[in-house]
């Protein structure tokens, strides 16, 4: 098959789809926290902790539209599709409470350095109260937003229209 051109243009080359780079969920997640730890790490240390929690966080995401969403382009550091603001959203959420899963780790660590009234006096245990009702509220808001993103789509006219028509159907 003869390759196509436009007038004396070169031949035209496929067009790469458009994809979310792991970057711009970083920069997401990033937005969404406040913590000087990032900023005392290298680059190199950072990108491999946002890695690790993104991919700690994907599962929760029970139901995205995309294809298949642990199909992650590992090499070039994206997506293998497009994600919505709404779809960042939701693995925003859940990458926050794998941040505080981390958070808690730590300070579960600095527990067992300490007796309990040492550890009591110092209001890490209080600290630690904190950071898990953080974590349960990121993991609820995550899951209303998934229901949330169920129960609606665009329509023909770019519209938001529900679902509940579809949901309703028999099986």
């Amino acid at each position: 098959m003869p390759e196509q051109t436009v007038g004396l243009s070169a031949p035209l080359t496929p067009i790469e789809p458009v994809r979310t780079s792991f970057q711009e969920v970083y920069d997401f997640f990033l937005s969404g926290i406040t913590d000087d730890m990032f900023m005392e790490m290298t680059k190199e240390d950072t990108e491999a902790m946002l890695e690790e929690i993104l991919i700690a966080a994907l599962p929760h995401f029970e139901f995205p539209r995309w294809a298949d969403p642990f199909d992650l382009d590992l090499e070039n550091k994206r997506f293998t599709t497009k994600l919505t603001v709404e779809e960042m959203r939701i693995i925003r959420e859940y990458m926050i409470m794998e941040w505080l899963g981390f958070q808690l780790a730590n300070v579960d660590l600095v527990r067992q350095k300490y007796s309990g009234s040492d550890f009591s006096f110092t209001s890490q245990a209080s600290h630690m109260k904190q950071l898990l009702a953080l974590k349960q509220d990121h993991e609820r808001e995550g899951f209303h937003l998934q229901r949330l993103y169920c129960r609606r789509r665009k329509d023909k006219n770019g519209r938001m229209r529900t679902t509940f028509q579809q949901i309703m159907e028999p099986m």
